[in-house]
């Protein structure tokens, strides 16, 4: 599981965020979600153990991720927003790579390397160098790569970028059914449809804050939008109502400022 407790990231005198706390569960997939500058990428870099929070606590099936990071960093796979290669790899030779890193039975970790290939219409492309693919087989790859050791916690930021239609479906339904088979999917993305689809609860962000955070039903009532069934209100309705509703509360603290 993934636990962040009143973690604080401070830029200088620039707030990225502020006192964020939340749990995601074993067989749970969790959507955070925010505008622009909203605070999830700062987030997920201190999950994933790039960037070191001012204060507060961060845990990955069980480890703190400052005080223990190798164990932290052997439970989880990490889908960045923008893949990060080894250009004069070959994709086979990467995978091999990432097998070999993560101690896989190399006879057991070939089968998989070609199934995932297979899955993604790769198969022709794995003796390729990967800085000669374009940025969407990138994404595919960079995919696998996480999903390959099969951790226990995979963690993903908007990895619908670059991806065809199909391939979109495919990653969608991966995430599913690895949450479904009890494993912890954290995803940010700026698809509201997608979160809505996937996402069993949902923390909405801003300016470094929680907007709101619960399933879709428990965000309905806070907004006080309409709930329950398919005739519910969207993501989107709510996602809005509640950034509004903050930037109407700035410009009333800001007005009473000053008079």
């Amino acid at each position: 599981m993934i636990e962040v407790q009143h973690y604080h990231k401070q830029f200088g005198r620039h707030t990225a965020v502020r006192d964020l706390s939340f749990t995601v569960r074993p067989g749970e997939l969790f959507g955070l979600l925010g505008p622009n500058g909203a605070g999830k990428t700062t987030t997920i870099r201190a999950i994933v153990g790039l960037t070191r929070p001012t204060s507060g606590t961060v845990r990955v099936a069980g480890h703190d991720v400052w005080r223990d990071p190798e164990r932290a960093k052997r439970s989880f796979g990490y889908i960045p927003d923008r893949p990060y290669l080894y250009g004069k790899l070959t994709g086979r030779e990467l995978l091999r790579f990432i097998a070999d890193l993560h101690r896989l039975d190399p006879a057991q970790a070939d089968r998989d390397i070609e199934r995932w290939l297979d899955f993604f219409a790769l198969e022709h492309f794995g003796n390729e160098l990967t800085e000669t693919y374009s940025h969407g087989m990138r994404q595919k790859l960079t995919i696998i790569t996480a999903l390959l050791p099969e951790p226990p916690v995979l963690i993903v930021d908007e990895p619908m970028v670059g991806l065809d239609p199909k391939a979109a479906k495919q990653v969608r339904e991966l995430f599913q059914d690895y949450a479904d088979r009890g494993r912890t999917v954290l995803l940010t993305t700026h698809s509201l449809p997608l979160a809505e689809a996937v996402a069993g609860r949902i923390c909405v962000l801003d300016r470094g804050r929680v907007l709101g955070l619960g399933t879709l039903d428990e965000l309905r009532n806070q907004t006080g939008t309409h709930a329950g069934g398919v005739d519910g209100d969207s993501l989107e309705r709510i996602f809005f109502r509640l950034v509004e509703e903050e930037a109407a509360e700035r410009e009333r603290a800001r007005a009473e400022a000053d008079t």
